[in-house]
C-alpha cells in the first residue's frame, strides 16, 4: 500500500492510496499523519483505515502518470545519515584526498564508529516531490545526486514509511575540508523526497529495496547504477535511535539513509540534466536540474 498526495483542479491537495493492484483511491484526510493519527487513535493499522474508508467508493478513474504529483509529506526537517555504505567511504575518502588514501581518515574512522554521522539536510521549504526542478549551486564545479532510501519518522523515531530521496550533493566543497558540509549539503531546492510513500507495515523485509538510478543529458542516458539496502553497514533502528537522542523530532520527520551509488569522478550534473531514482514497491523519483541565476553583490552584501 502506497501513499500519494496530488493537486486538484481546484488548487486543493488530496490524499489517495495505491493499493496493490495499482487501483488509486481518493482519501478523506488531508496528509499522511492525519491517516496515522486516526489509525492510532482507534488503535487499529493504517491499511485498515483506509479499507474502511475506500470500500464503498470506486477508484479513481485517471491514472498516476495523469495526477500532477505533490511531494508526499511536507516535513517540517529531512535529516540525512552518511557514510552507511563501503562505496560511501570510498568516495569520502577519494573527495578529501584526491584519490591518494593511504592512512585512516575521518571517514574510515565514522564507518567503523558506534556513533553514525547524522546531518541535518533539508526543510520542506527547501524540498522538492518528483517532476519539480532541483537546483545546482552556484559556487561549486562537482555536483551528483545521492539515491537514498528514506524513512518517514514519527516524533519517538518509530518508522511508519518509505519513500526515497536524492540528496543533492558538492562533493568539491565538502571534499576541500569537512566542516564545509552543511554548504555541500542545503541550498535552495538541494532536496527531493517521493513520489509515495510505502507504509512500513505493509513491507515484509525492510532491508529487501533495491535502488537504481538513472541521469539523462539531452535526452540520452548517461550514468545508470543499482544497488540494494542489504549493504547497508547501520540498521534502520540504530539510525533512529542517534537521530532522536536529545532531540526535537517532529512528526513526520524524514532521514535519509545514505547511499552506495555514485557516478563516476569525472562527472557533473549540468543544467538540464534529468535525474530518475527507482525503488520497486515505491515508485519513481524525476528530477530535473537547473542552474540559478547568480546573484549580484553590493558592498558585500547581497
Amino acid at each position: 500500500m502506497r501513499i500519494i498526495r496530488f493537486l486538484e483542479e481546484n488548487g486543493l491537495s488530496r490524499l489517495a492510496a495505491i493499493t496493490d493492484e495499482n487501483l488509486l483511491y481518493e482519501l478523506p484526510f488531508e496528509n499522511i499523519l492525519e491517516l496515522r493519527q486516526e489509525a492510532q487513535q482507534r488503535k487499529v493499522s493504517m491499511v485498515e483505515i483506509i479499507q474502511q474508508a475506500i470500500q464503498d467508493t470506486l477508484p479513481k478513474k485517471e491514472g498516476l502518470e495523469q495526477l500532477k504529483l505533490l511531494v508526499p509529506i511536507e516535513a517540517q526537517e529531512v535529516w540525512a545519515a552518511g557514510v552507511t555504505y563501503l562505496r560511501s567511504r570510498e568516495e569520502r575518502n577519494y573527495e578529501a584526498t584526491g584519490g591518494k588514501h593511504v592512512e585512516p581518515t575521518i571517514y574510515d574512522k565514522v564507518y567503523e564508529a558506534k556513533r553514525p554521522e547524522i546531518f541535518f539536510k533539508s526543510t520542506k521549504e527547501r524540498t522538492r516531490g518528483t517532476g519539480e526542478s532541483l537546483c545546482l549551486r552556484t559556487d561549486s564545479s562537482w555536483q551528483v545526486p545521492e539515491p537514498e532510501l528514506a524513512l518517514v519518522l514519527d516524533e519517538n523515531g518509530q518508522i511508519f514509511g518509505f519513500t526515497i530521496g536524492n540528496d543533492l550533493s558538492c562533493r568539491d566543497i565538502e571534499g576541500e575540508n569537512p566542516l564545509y558540509l552543511p554548504q555541500a549539503k542545503i541550498w535552495k531546492n538541494s532536496c527531493s523526497i517521493g513520489p509515495a510513500i510505502r507504509l512500513a507495515e505493509t513491507v515484509e523485509d525492510f532491508y529487501s529495496f533495491q535502488i537504481t538510478c538513472r541521469i539523462y543529458r539531452n535526452q540520452e542516458k548517461v550514468f545508470e547504477e543499482t544497488a540494494s539496502t542489504r549493504d547497508l553497514r547501520r540498521t534502520y533502528e540504530e539510525l533512529c535511535s542517534y537521530l532522536v537522542k536529545d532531540n526535537i523530532v517532529f512528526n513526520g520527520t524524514v532521514l535519509l539513509t545514505g547511499t552506495s551509488i555514485v557516478p563516476p569522478e569525472n562527472y557533473t550534473l549540468q543544467d538540464g540534466d534529468l535525474i530518475e531514482i527507482e525503488i520497486p514497491g515505491i515508485g519513481t523519483l524525476v528530477n530535473p536540474v537547473k542552474k540559478q541565476a547568480v546573484k549580484l553583490v553590493e558592498n558585500n552584501l547581497v
